[in-house]
């Protein structure tokens, strides 16, 4: 699903007037109807804005539904999606599990997790995952925390997580572990402050994800499905890295991993799948 294509109906070519008084005519009364309404004749329609965010709040809610769908998240975790018009605020669900979400749950937040419209609503404790990650990663366009048990699993056993096959080829040479007791201590282990979002994503540097002990995982995207992508083929590569019992896997190259990743950019047929089977539920 493609935001863009809904800028590009009702724009056609502008026809000529044939004939010089014809032309002189209309040239005089462009000019007089530009003058009236403080328009250049060559510039383009305004944005529908309304529309493109319509599209990309519905796009939020029906990730958030793929995700528990999929197992990703259970009552707690949430995906969120930078609003594109303000590239310093995101959109992400008011404190709700995932699969309760509709569009009026939806919140617009700044990096200090302030709703831009001050809405009062409770907010998700881990809301600083988002924003502190947003704010030191301008390619990231949405974001997904996982509770995948067996992403918890995987933060746990010291192993790293490398890709099984070509669906993970996006964990490349593997994924960091970000360990909140090495830098806070003993905690409830959430990330609920901004210290500890800045934390996360420092742990995270230029990586597609990461793990995150006793905890779960994160992945980023450049678009809502790409975030929502990886977040699945995370949760079943490190469910077939757990399958294997301790046996030596052979995982992919680098270079396989590479070619593989740059095939599956933001998995279209799989959120069409998804949001399909979701839909009809």
């Amino acid at each position: 699903m493609e935001i863009n294509h809904l800028l590009k109906a009702g724009f056609g070519r502008r026809g000529f007037l044939s004939g010089s008084s014809l032309l002189l005519t209309g040239a005089l009364l462009g000019a007089a109807e530009e003058s009236k309404a403080g328009t250049s004749p060559l510039s383009a329609p305004p944005e529908p804005v309304p529309q493109e965010k319509d599209a990309l709040l519905a796009d939020l809610v029906t990730a958030n539904h793929i995700l528990q769908d999929q197992g990703v998240v259970d009552g707690y975790g949430h995906v969120s999606v930078r609003n594109p018009t303000n590239p310093n605020h995101f959109y992400i669900s008011r404190w709700l599990a995932p699969d309760l979400v509709t569009v009026s749950d939806i919140v617009e937040l700044d990096y200090d997790c302030v709703p831009a419209n001050g809405d009062t609503r409770k907010l998700y404790s881990e809301r600083w995952i988002h924003a502190e990650i947003y704010r030191v990663r301008p390619d990231v366009k949405s974001i997904v925390h996982t509770h995948a048990p067996t992403v918890v699993v995987m933060g746990t056993i010291n192993e790293p997580l490398l890709p099984v096959y070509h669906m993970g080829g996006f964990i490349g040479t593997g994924l960091p572990t970000f360990d909140i007791r090495k830098s806070f201590g003993m905690t409830n282990m959430l990330i609920n402050d901004a210290a500890k979002g800045k934390a996360l994503a420092q742990s995270l540097g230029d990586h597609p994800g990461a793990l995150m002990r006793g905890h779960g995982g994160i992945t980023v995207g450049n678009s809502i499905m790409h975030s929502v992508g990886r977040s699945v083929y995370l949760k079943i590569n490190a469910e077939m890295h757990l399958q294997a019992g301790g046996r030596k896997i052979e995982t992919l190259a680098p270079e396989e991993a590479k070619l593989a990743e740059a095939g599956n950019q933001e998995f279209p047929k799989d959120w069409d799948l998804w949001a399909r089977k979701v839909k009809k539920s």
